[in-house]
């Protein structure tokens, strides 16, 4: 099913979807193999459990879903979503339709989408560490204002052939529409709102376009197709920086303000043919968009050059490491370990985030390959010890995701998590220079910030401090006595940077609140150093403890970020962005060098700036309205009940059916919070030439998914009647009844699901005259059948540019059978294996498959359990072996464009030979099927989203021929 969404944040290169954080694809999660052909599955959206109960606060434009627990906030929320209303949709021209917020809060990730399938908006509440997401700005306030800009743009297509394809199929319809909008429009101009309606905003915030300037400044100078796209050698900087600068340049330098409301109202009038975007533009500005990227380059490499060449620049010594330049390869985080080395997370296109030791004359050396990791930022170093968090999942409930502390012993080597009590909802955690303490920070389910000491050992808390104003509490470190921390805090007025006595739990403020952007501070001696953008990029500052001067430590060519100090406290260590990837480099700590700091204000910035001064809507955020008050209304609180709002439609007209089955007209339906989903409709059959109506609805608010479907149409088919052969026709019913449970289980770097799952399925016929039946055909007897499946995976984390899972196991059970003795018999059983292990080459693959099949097939026969060989028609045997071995590599990462028509990333192979013995009563034989594919991952019409397609060249034993068939391995949805 098409998915439709834009969200707060898309890293710039990751294996890991996060528009929205849902990882069960990811972890390799199986539905139910093996179930009959005819079974429909809904798919399974994320929940939280079912004790949770929720409310609601209504205000003339939004309705804000949230659980107990969470009111105070919800009102707070619902009056500054009130307040963006119209200054949020200004510069498009429309203010946004009604529409419902959820809040949820029992997760430990920060972000936020919106989506059309339902229509509604989801914000994860959790305050982020991250100082690049959400600047100075509240976590809500950030996402109020990005993610209604996306309603309003969603709005947009209410008009033209963009009414058409709502009135025609709901909001499926109106999201086909959407398709032809580059996603760089949407996220770009979400941020350029962010940055234009508030004191900050990612526009604002130097590390947003870092790795963009990186490459400018080295002389990267991608093409359109390229940037869109990607590639799997080089760092593109993602659709929101593409973006940002794509509408902010039009924005600013187009006569009218409301310019891309106009390019919309163009575009939804006729977007059906492809490059309709691009040809709006053109009509509207003179610009096709590969010509607005251009200019905008240009624009963009003068500004940054004449920037850095004015830059003076503080020597730094890079550290040995083992990447070339070849690849994009990320080095970040740094830590001094007690011995002097400097440890790093290691990541890029190539490699999954791991732990490596740097120190100069040695070669890197890797220490640990972490697991969902979280917060990254965070990564600390004290006495022989190392921590950091990750992310664990409820088994069952995505929507429940806690963060532990995981702590590595560098002396042995070892791992274990940190679990004082069942779970923990850490954002932060930093270790004391002898390893025996961590500071963590959490945000609960209520918003509620606060920072906890903890033993190292255990995880057992210390302490918590004080904290009745409910501020966020952000990057906290210990000095080097480990008696004091330095932290940041947000206020209303911006962040300040307090220094923390941990024996007396009292704070003296070194810098006050301003709307300055201070993250990762850092104590040494009577400085605590700290990273700013005030000289326009992130660089490295030291206040002093006593005085409160502020001096600029480092002036490097695309910032410095996250400062650690020696142990001997004489050295500093930092990473900074380069093209190839950031680098970790290392300086001397001597105060007398230091500059001049400019001050705390914000710097200029001309695209910001400018963009701020033309927009219509533009007005600072700035403190919430009454919270007892909305337009002179009280906000009143209400319990919101799941099922009595589970017939929520939102797609009609033509539907996809969960089996795919032909061309359906019917009714989708699906609730806000994702509990229940319904699907009904009429299909026909093509080849059959028959029809048929259905109906299928998924309860997920439980434990296990409750599924219910009937369906009831014709057959059509040629068979034996006395006399000869004749075509008949006939009907059906079917009806199915089950349970699904779907479980995480990943505690590492291992990806570990497992799926178990039960269905009744009947199958009645009438009008059925054949005198003998399809033994594969229900009949003129009806058939019960009880469906058993269990699955389980287990796969290692893969890295951007593999080809396939490089380590791993898998394995499947079914088994089918009527045990009811009305109707036909049949029984088969079935389990089926497979290893993954690595090849030869880097990101290189190999799978072995087994599989095995035992039925009974007297009266009826169940499709294939296992495996099947590719190329060979299905001979269903008593017991069926099969077994299948391929690799797969990729065999070159590419750039070919041709025109605006096509652009080509990457090719891949795929050699394979697989085979089956098939034993029945009075025969036995094995066959074979041997060959290799031949693939290419592209981009049309300059679409992000990459295709895969490609042929097969194969031979099999049974018809002993060589066939070439076309393979489509990827459409992108």
């Amino acid at each position: 099913m098409l998915t439709l969404l834009f969200g707060v944040k898309v890293p710039a290169r990751t294996p890991w979807p996060s528009l929205r954080p849902n990882l069960w694809p990811a972890l390799g999660l199986t539905l139910l193999p093996g179930l009959l052909s005819a079974q429909n599955l809904l798919p399974i959206e994320a929940q939280v459990p079912a004790s949770v109960r929720w409310y609601e606060v209504r205000t003339p434009h939004f309705r804000v879903l949230y659980p107990a627990g969470f009111e105070e906030r919800a009102r707070r929320t619902a009056h500054r979503l009130e307040q963006v209303h119209e200054p949020g949709g200004a510069s498009l021209g429309l203010s946004g339709r009604p529409v419902s917020v959820v809040l949820q809060t029992r997760t430990t990730i920060g972000n936020g989408f919106v989506s059309l399938l339902p229509r509604r908006s989801e914000f994860y509440t959790t305050f982020p560490q991250d100082p690049f997401l959400s600047g100075t700005l509240d976590w809500l306030d950030e996402l109020t204002v990005h993610e209604y800009r996306h309603v309003v743009q969603f709005d947009k297509a209410h008009q033209g052939l963009g009414q058409l394809g709502y009135l025609l199929g709901g909001y499926g319809g109106l999201g086909l529409t959407t398709l032809g909008v580059p996603d760089w429009f949407a996220e770009g101009d979400a941020v350029g709102t962010e940055t234009a309606l508030t004191r900050s905003g990612r526009g604002r915030i130097p590390n947003f376009d870092a790795y963009f300037r990186a490459n400018l400044l080295a002389g990267r100078r991608y093409s359109y197709a390229k940037a869109v796209a990607g590639s799997f050698r080089d760092n593109v900087p993602n659709h929101y920086v593409l973006g940002y600068f794509l509408t902010t340049r039009l924005k600013r330098t187009a006569p009218d303000a409301g310019i891309w409301g106009t390019v919309l109202n163009r575009y939804y009038r006729f977007p059906v043919y492809p490059l309709s975007f691009s040809d709006k533009l053109r009509r509207t500005t003179g610009l096709r968009t590969d010509d607005l990227y251009a200019t905008t380059v240009r624009e963009l490499d003068s500004l940054w050059r004449a920037e850095a060449a004015a830059r003076p620049l503080t020597p730094a010594t890079e550290l040995p490491v083992a990447a070339t330049e070849k690849v994009f390869t990320e080095y970040q985080y740094p830590q001094y370990t007690t011995g002097g080395a400097v440890l790093a997370l290691k990541s890029g296109l190539g490699h999954t985030p791991r732990l490596v030791e740097l120190q100069p004359g040695r070669p890197e050396r890797e220490l640990w390959v972490l697991g969902l990791h979280h917060n990254a930022e965070q990564l600390s170093a004290g006495g022989m010890r190392v921590a950091w968090l990750e992310f664990r999942y409820d088994p069952r409930w995505q929507q429940q995701v806690y963060s532990e502390v995981r702590v590595l012993d560098r002396r042995s080597s070892l791992t274990h998590l940190l679990r004082p009590g069942r779970r923990t909802r850490y954002t932060a955690a930093v270790l004391s220079p002898d390893g025996q303490h961590l500071l963590a920070v959490s945000t609960d389910s209520s918003y509620q910030h606060r920072l906890h000491l903890l033993d190292a050992s255990s995880g057992a808390v210390l302490r918590t401090f004080d904290n009745p104003d409910n501020q966020p509490y952000l990057h906290p470190r210990f000095g080097a006595e480990g008696r004091t921390a330095a932290v940041v805090r947000l206020e209303a007025a911006g962040k300040r940077l307090e220094l923390l006595d941990l024996t007396t739990g009292q704070a003296r403020v070194l810098l006050p609140a301003a709307n300055d952007n201070i993250a990762q501070p850092q104590p040494w001696q009577e400085y605590v150093l700290f990273s700013s953008p005030r000289s326009g990029q992130e660089e490295i500052y030291a206040v002093h403890t006593t005085t409160g001067e502020v001096r600029q430590v480092t002036s490097r060519p695309v910032g410095s970020y996250h400062p650690t100090v020696s142990p001997d406290g004489q050295r500093l260590a930092f990473h900074e962005i380069r093209a190839q990837g950031s680098r970790v480099v290392e300086m001397p700590l001597n105060p007398t060098a230091w500059l001049p700091a400019p001050p705390a204000a914000p710097a200029p910035n001309r695209y910001a700036d400018e963009l701020a001064a033309r927009e219509p809507g533009t007005r600072t955020i700035g403190p919430v309205l009454p919270t007892d008050s909305v337009a002179g209304a009280a906000l009143v609180a209400r319990r919101y009940r799941r099922l009595p709002h589970a017939p929520n439609l939102y797609g009609w007209g033509l539907v996809q059916s969960p089996s795919g089955n032909g061309l359906n007209l019917g009714l989708r339906a699906q609730d806000v919070l994702s509990t229940t989903q319904a699907v009904a409709g009429v299909g026909f059959d093509g080849v059959e030439r028959t029809g048929r109506v259905f109906a299928d609805v998924s309860y997920q608010g439980l434990w296990p998914v409750l599924d219910a479907g009937v369906e009831y149409g014709g057959r059509r088919a040629i068979g034996p009647v006395p006399g000869g052969v004749r075509e008949d026709q006939w009907q059906y019913t079917r009806l199915s009844l089950g349970s699904r449970l779907p479980l995480v289980f990943t505690q590492s770097r291992m990806l570990t699901s497992l799926s178990v799952g039960a269905y009744y399925q009947l199958e009645k016929t009438q009008g059925y005259d054949f005198t003998r039946r399809f033994i594969n055909e229900v009949g003129s007897r009806p058939l019960h059948a009880l469906l058993g499946s269990v699955s389980f995976a287990r796969t290692l984390r893969q890295s951007y540019r593999d080809v396939a899972p490089r380590w791993g196991q898998s394995l499947s059970l079914t088994a089918r059978g009527t045990p009811f003795g009305a109707g036909l018999a049949a029984r088969q059983l079935a389990a089926q294996g497979s290893l993954f292990l690595p090849g030869l080459g880097w990101h290189h693959a190999v799978r072995l498959r087994a599989g095995y099949q035992h039925q009974q097939q007297d009266e009826y026969r169940f499709g294939a359990a296992i495996f099947y060989p590719r190329n060979l028609p299905y001979l269903s045997g008593n017991q069926l072996t099969s077994f299948s071995g391929e690799y797969r590599l990729p065999l070159a990462d590419v750039h070919w464009e041709l025109g605006r028509v096509l652009y080509v990333q990457r090719l891949k192979a795929n050699v394979f030979t697989d085979g089956v013995r098939v034993v029945s009563d009075n025969f036995r034989n094995t066959y074979y099927s041997a060959g290799f594919d031949v693939s290419a991952v592209f981009n049309p019409l300059r679409l992000r989203t990459p295709l895969e397609v490609g042929l097969r060249t194969v031979y099999d034993s049974y018809y002993q021929r060589w066939q070439v068939q076309p393979l489509v391995l990827n459409v992108g949805f």
